[in-house]
């Protein structure tokens, strides 16, 4: 069994992840409602993987013992300006779950459970890639998305993205 301060965490995380998952996917809304169906689909697929790593965490826990509980899913409450405003708060949002991921991982140091420590190697690479990705696109918009042809392009290749759920996820 894991120590109750770290399953505690990593059942908040649960609850985080599925939040993002639900603020990706109000991004996603808001890009169709701009008609931007290539961005909209990006975040699609960025919130699968939220979930995916939800359950992950979920799993986790379950199979160190631990029982899951559900806290509610805060509504997301951003509002934009224009279409660089979703790509500004994606990339702060993906700095703070690193932030939290990291407080776990400390926590486990702290207490001496390898094993987790073992399973949140994954997600602090993961994290690494998700901030490198959100950093990314922001900055190709920045450059191309202020003009029309640019940011025709960019929606093309955001609506090019394939989910691929991930094969090597975390030790368990």
């Amino acid at each position: 069994m894991i120590d109750k301060k770290i399953a505690a965490l990593i059942n908040e995380q649960v609850n985080k992840e599925l939040y993002s998952a639900y603020l990706y996917l109000d991004f996603a809304n808001y890009y169709a409602d701009e008609g931007l169906d290539g961005f909209a689909h990006w975040y699609e697929i960025q919130a699968q993987e939220e979930r995916d790593h939800a359950m992950m965490m979920r799993r986790y826990l379950i199979d160190n013992g631990v029982r899951v509980t559900f806290g509610a899913i805060a509504k997301p409450d951003k509002k934009f300006a224009d279409a660089v405003g979703p790509l500004k708060a994606g990339y702060e949002h993906e700095q703070y779950v690193t932030s939290l991921i990291n407080n776990i991982y400390s926590t486990a140091f702290e207490t001496k459970d390898f094993k987790t420590m073992q399973f949140l190697d994954w997600f602090i690479k993961e994290q690494g890639e998700e901030e490198k990705n959100a950093e990314d696109l922001l900055k190709k918009m920045e450059l191309f998305g202020h003009e029309a042809k640019g940011l025709y392009a960019l929606n093309g290749e955001l609506g090019a993205r394939i989910y691929t759920p991930s094969a090597t996820g975390p030790a368990m």
